[in-house]
């Protein structure tokens, strides 16, 4: 009886490390991926996939590389603080942080600008082993972010950042929510998600109090009507459940239960402020939660004095990890958010069983998927799923010895160690280095960039110490 001739693919990665990040959440010490095209098409020991294999190009990994999902941020803000990262101080609360450092610099960007920091958040994300994200909301001009985005090769999901609540006295309501589903619509049909296409539109709420019941409903409704998924800033702050109990009556996931707005297809970032009721309604509903723990930490928002996080784990919400903005001094580095996720509650209530290593890198590969609406493509590395991953460099101190890979990625590597990356079956970073984007002259222009959307913000970065 004849052997099955072996299969013809592009690649394989062989005497590897792999965490898989599969159902059984299988690990092998000297395993092997194939790829051919786009897809995995083999994964398992060294030997079994060898042999079923004929590759074009061979990686060794022994003692050298350690294989594992893309990571996917399910929360970052793409333009209007890359470009001007680090410039808030230190002290800011959140209120300040927002009102008056943030909102001005993203108002005083010009598509251009947009387009280069989009670039710098992509390159950033690739180079520390993200290869999908869920963006907060571009500021001004999408068409210009989606195609720097797509000369980066990075997997994403983009929208205009919409808002509709009438504030002011002279504001014309019934236009400004017109407009604002309109912009979902146009959104919606330039980029369909239909396919699995690396980039795809998705209604981005700015969230918080600004979006009208008839904007949530509407937005929801495309959602569901295009399987897209809704993000949205709700509760990192009490100023949230103050202004719905104001309004409504109830708090804000109860009245978003209400209106229908909850469900698989909803990303809600931060979710610092809830009671009991709320997260159970999450649970109930399906709703994602994207923690985001560098900025909890850095703008003082009380995640781990108020933050129900170690209960909506327990009722079986799904929480993803976001980087969220630069201007809170976040690297958008997931490997760091991973870490901080792990020990934020472990010390608060202290209690070592909180978040382990192993739940932390859930909540960075499949929770991120799910939450990104692309389980069935991304999150873990199985035959037949997209060709998302990522090698981990061991030829560094913090990779030596190597015992207990996922307490190693957790707990000592961070994204400095990310060799190479592949997103959809393409090499976009090989030896630490982009592949598709000039680095250099990338760095040039968003210095000049940089400081001349602050002088157009009016804005002076302030120092505690003398800068000569």
């Amino acid at each position: 009886m004849s052997e099955t001739p072996p299969v013809p693919v592009d690649l394989l990665v062989r005497h590897a490390w792999i965490v898989t990040m599969d159902a059984e959440r299988r690990i092998f010490r000297d395993g092997a991926i194939a790829i051919k095209d786009d897809r995995i098409v083999a994964l398992g020991s060294s030997d079994e996939v060898e042999r079923s294999v004929s590759p074009r190009e061979v990686i060794e990994g022994a003692d050298r590389f350690v294989v594992t999902p893309g990571f996917v941020n399910g929360h970052v803000h793409i333009t209007g603080e890359p470009i001007t990262r680090g410039s808030v101080p230190d002290n800011t609360d959140w209120r300040t942080n927002v009102f008056d450092w943030l909102i001005p610099t993203y108002m005083a960007q010009t598509p251009e600008d947009e387009a280069l920091s989009a670039t710098l958040a992509a390159l950033e994300m690739l180079r520390t082993g993200t290869t999908c994200f869920v963006e907060a909301g571009t500021i001004l001009d999408l068409p210009a972010v989606f195609d720097a985005l797509a000369a980066t090769g990075i997997r994403g999901r983009i929208g205009q950042w919409v808002q509709d609540r009438a504030f002011a006295p002279d504001d014309d309501q019934a236009a400004m929510t017109a407009g604002a589903v309109a912009k979902l619509e146009d959104q919606l049909s330039r980029w369909p998600a239909a396919g699995d296409p690396l980039l795809a539109g998705w209604p981005c709420l700015v969230g918080h109090n600004t979006a009208t019941d008839t904007l949530w409903r509407e937005a929801t409704a495309l959602a569901r009507e295009t399987g897209c998924g809704v993000t949205a800033h709700m509760s990192a702050d009490p100023a949230d459940p103050d202004f719905y109990l104001a309004e409504t009556g109830q708090r804000p996931i109860v009245h978003l239960a209400a209106l229908d707005a909850l469900g698989p297809h909803l990303s809600l970032t931060h979710g610092i402020y809830l009671d009991a009721q709320e997260v159970e309604l999450l649970a109930q509903s399906g709703t994602t939660v994207t923690h985001c723990p560098m900025t909890a930490m850095k703008g003082a928002y009380g995640a781990s004095s108020a933050g129900r996080f170690p209960d909506m784990v327990a009722q079986g919400v799904n929480i993803q990890l976001g980087t969220d903005g630069n201007n809170n001094g976040n690297a958008s580095d997931m490997m760091r958010a991973m870490f901080a996720s792990a020990g934020l509650f472990k010390d608060a209530l202290r209690d070592a069983d909180m978040f382990p290593a192993t739940r932390v890198l859930e909540m960075a590969t499949v929770n991120g998927a799910k939450g990104a609406q692309l389980s069935h493509c991304i999150g873990s590395l199985e035959p037949g799923k997209k060709a998302d991953f990522v090698l981990h460099d061991r030829n560094r101190p913090e990779w030596r010895p190597l015992f207990n890979v996922v307490n190693q990625l957790v707990y000592s590597a961070d994204g400095r160690g990310i060799h190479s990356v592949w997103v959809d079956g393409q090499r976009v970073v090989d030896n630490y280095r982009s592949t598709l984007i000039d680095e250099e002259k990338l760095y040039a222009q968003i210095e000049k960039a940089g400081a001349a959307v602050l002088a157009r913000a009016g804005m002076e970065v302030p120092s505690t110490w003398p800068v000569l």
